[in-house]
């Protein structure tokens, strides 16, 4: 970090990823999840070296950031260039409070989403995969969330070194004080 302690990004701007269906990727974020779609741009332009047709939307989160996609008009373009790691850990996660993670539990449930809940000991993660296969994570911090920042920000860089080199023992004592089924609120 910068001598001034400033994160160089002010927020996140958007997050995008590529989709084979807009329509069905809509539904999902705006009709399941409730995620406004507050632009879509249809574009023709060079994309790493070729000319590609393609429909970009965006999805309002309350920050004024976006979760964002893109469908090609060329199947091909789609293969090329969306991630397709079946078992990948690349997820995108979204901070929401006690509540919305109640209220999107309900809707899941109601569309017959899969999901999985995680208690991590700092945050409880909901987990939810999307028609594409991208994971979706909301996240409930825990309600000291200000005092396990300051201790994880004050050994960060310490922790990141005695991993690297080689002691991989955890650090995460959390997790065994608070189970799953003991709602994260905050």
């Amino acid at each position: 970090m910068s001598t001034d302690q400033r994160p160089a990004a002010l927020r996140m701007h958007h997050h995008a990823f590529v989709v084979r269906d807009q329509e069905r990727t809509r539904q999902f974020y705006e009709d399941v999840l409730g995620l406004p779609l507050v632009a879509t741009w249809c574009e023709v332009e060079n994309v790493r070296g070729k000319e590609r047709e393609y429909c970009h939307t965006f999805f309002a989160l309350a920050d004024d950031s976006a979760l964002a996609f893109f469908q090609f008009a060329d199947p091909q373009d789609h293969d090329e260039l969306a991630c397709s790691a079946p078992q990948s850990l690349n997820h995108i996660a979204l901070a929401v409070d006690a509540d919305m993670q109640a209220t999107l539990i309900a809707r899941l449930d109601a569309a017959g989403a899969g999901h999985r809940v995680v208690e991590h000991g700092y945050c409880r993660s909901l987990y939810v995969v999307d028609p594409d296969g991208l994971t979706v994570e909301f996240t409930v911090d825990a309600p000291d969330v200000a005092t396990i920042n300051e201790t994880r920000r004050a050994d960060a860089h310490a922790e990141l070194a005695r991993w690297l080199g080689g002691d991989r023992r955890p650090n995460n004592d959390l997790r065994e004080l608070r189970r799953a089924d003991q709602p994260v609120t905050g």
